[in-house]
């Protein structure tokens, strides 16, 4: 059964309490939004997450998106619902109020993001891939194509898609062969084939606007030929309503194992009009800057299957009776014990609950420092912000997706045959889940970034800026008697990332294979330390709060369980991490081409 209450008191707490000391201070432009004003809004998206979006996601994968004539039906209710979500202003939380946007904290509009997600995934992708454009035209579009687009695109009135992947080529896009030619008056014609494009076709708004990479005729080859492109499904009329048709068809809707209710496609363009975006041969510029913002936010979809799964998992292993405790009966008037009371369905729950506050802490983390990153006034917080999300975005992207999907394989486990079963809901869960740990540059393309790029960039000054806080932590707590267990044991796993950086920075000057076969090991090393660090503030914050007593005791000495567990539990996995990397290459890459 798919349930789902939105965590809001932890949520509250990684916002107010948690990261009061990251370094990014107090930043002016966004003290109008107060605790209360803040508590509100999440309380409201809670709301429609429960009420409105919940109850469609069940029958949204049963009935699934259909091609009729050329256009895109999404399920039942979804129409609806998108228009609620619209007029409701959800669309517009975080964008700038230069286009229409609320301009709230994205500490707040992650939030949102991840209630949004655990209630219905694939829903979530429509206003999403709209709000990932317009950070790509509000930041390299000219002054007429943001004056025309971006408040329609920011309040919801018309969506955004971004169109990359060809049939012939994926994650390498310098063999991209989609045309743009010259015009008389400024705009390109454009013609090619895409694939994999999330809501590139629908019923929710009147008019859809594309972002292309294309190859101008006299491009360079590869990754430096390419230009980015602003192509609307529906050409605008001047009073902004839709017009004739631009030339963008739909070929099919992809048969996916997910996300059903979010229509995947294939599109064609032919000689489709569309403006250019940036500067020519510089699309991967601006693209990135989208792709780079919808990184944190497929992290975010991970944390909030992730959070669906572990809720839905608990109300089965309270409901469910099989089988007596191994410490005595604890339901000594029915038939058998529900099965919460063993300890190998605890290590689940514990196991989901543990990954859920531990990605929702870190990514409150990176939340504030995108909004140091853009209303920061001193240049060095500023600078540090830049630096921390830099590092921190593919850790986020990939971890909390691997971590989302294996929550939602355990939520089946705890159901057991009743998981594998379509009525029970939870093996949508894993069905959806799969697919963030690939788009948005697959899980491994993104530790190939986190070592290759991240790492070494400005001779190690990004690491800084996560090492410098942890570092400081474990000093400034390594006397508390009452953690030093905890705290020894991130000063331990802390060393091990020390220690696996060198190595990898030693090995990969001379091999840079060496690197890869270290890039995925390395990068859940890290996602490790920064969620243990996040813990180990988040148990000192929780005792000095019971020792004053607080009136909501249960929340914080759970808190403390959790963090207790996750150090018991999972922070071990550092050490294996930090072996594998110690291996090296030699057996990962020893067997010929014509052996496997």
């Amino acid at each position: 059964m798919q349930v789902y209450e939105a965590p809001l008191r932890d949520m509250r707490f990684v916002i107010h309490e948690l990261h009061q000391d990251d370094g990014f201070g107090n930043l002016e432009a966004l003290e109008e939004f107060s605790p209360d004003l803040v508590d509100a809004v999440l309380e409201e998206a809670a709301k429609v997450a429960q009420e409105v979006l919940l109850p469609l996601n069940r029958s949204g994968d049963i009935e699934g998106c259909a091609l009729e004539n050329g256009v895109v039906r999404t399920p039942k209710g979804f129409k609806e619902a998108y228009d609620m979500f619209r007029d409701g202003g959800w669309c517009a939380l975080a964008s700038d109020p230069e286009w229409g946007g609320q301009g709230l904290p994205e500490a707040v509009n992650k939030m949102t993001e991840e209630m949004i997600c655990s209630a219905n995934l694939s829903f979530s992708l429509y206003p999403g891939l709209t709000h990932g454009g317009t950070t790509a035209i509000e930041a390299y579009a000219s002054d007429e194509l943001k004056q025309f687009y971006l408040p329609k695109m920011v309040s919801g009135e018309w969506s955004g898609t971004m169109c990359l992947t060809e049939p012939h080529c994926g994650t390498d896009l310098g063999m991209l062969r989609t045309k743009a030619v010259p015009q008389d008056d400024g705009s390109y014609k454009l013609s090619g084939a895409k694939i994999f494009i999330s809501a590139g076709e629908h019923d929710l708004t009147p008019n859809i606007i594309h972002l292309v990479l294309a190859r101008l005729p006299d491009a360079p080859a590869g990754v430096k030929g390419i230009s980015l492109f602003l192509v609307p499904k529906y050409l605008p009329k001047d009073d902004g309503t839709p017009g004739p048709s631009n030339g963008v068809s739909v070929a099919a809707i992809e048969h996916k194992m997910g996300l059903k209710a979010s229509a995947t496609c294939q599109l064609n363009f032919d000689e489709s009009t569309g403006w250019l975006v940036g500067k020519p041969h510089k699309g991967m510029e601006a693209m990135f800057k989208m792709m780079n913002t919808e990184r944190v936010s497929v992290g975010v979809q991970g944390l909030g299957v992730g959070e669906a799964a572990y809720q839905s998992a608990v109300w089965y292993a309270k409901d469910r009776l099989q089988g007596r405790s191994l410490s005595g009966v604890k339901n000594p008037n029915g038939p058998a014990d529900p099965i919460i009371v063993h300890p190998d369905v605890r290590r689940m729950l514990m196991t989901m609950r543990a990954y859920n506050e531990g990605c929702r802490a870190l990514g409150g983390w990176v939340s504030r420092a995108l909004d140091a990153e853009k209303h920061a006034t001193d240049p060095a917080v500023k600078q540090n912000a830049e630096d921390f999300i830099a590092l921190m975005t593919p850790v986020v992207k990939a971890l909390f997706t691997d971590l989302g999907h294996e929550s939602a394989n355990l939520a089946v486990q705890v159901y057991g045959g009743h998981g594998y079963i379509a009525e029970s809901g939870v093996e949508q869960y894993a069905r959806d889940a799969r697919i963030a740990m690939i788009y948005e540059g697959t899980n491994g393309i993104q530790a190939l970034d986190l070592v290759g790029r991240k790492m070494p960039a400005h001779m190690g000054r990004y690491l800084r800026s996560f090492f410098h806080p942890v570092s400081s932590f474990i000093e400034a707590n390594k006397a508390d008697a009452q953690f030093a267990p905890m705290i020894v044991g991130l000063e331990k796993a802390f060393g091990a990332l020390q220690l696996s950086t060198g190595t990898i920075a030693q090995k990969g000057m001379k091999d840079p294979e060496e690197a890869g076969a270290a890039a995925t090991d390395y990068l859940r090393l890290m996602g490790l330390v920064a969620m243990a660090y996040c813990f180990a503030k988040s148990a000192l914050i929780a005792r000095d709060k019971l020792a004053g007593g607080s009136e909501d005791a249960g929340f914080y000495k759970a808190k403390l369980a959790t963090a207790q567990f996750y150090f018991d539990r999972i922070l071990p996995q550092a050490t294996a991490a930090f072996l594998a990397i110690k291996a090296g290459k030699a057996s990962m890459m020893a067997l010929d081409e014509a052996a496997f």
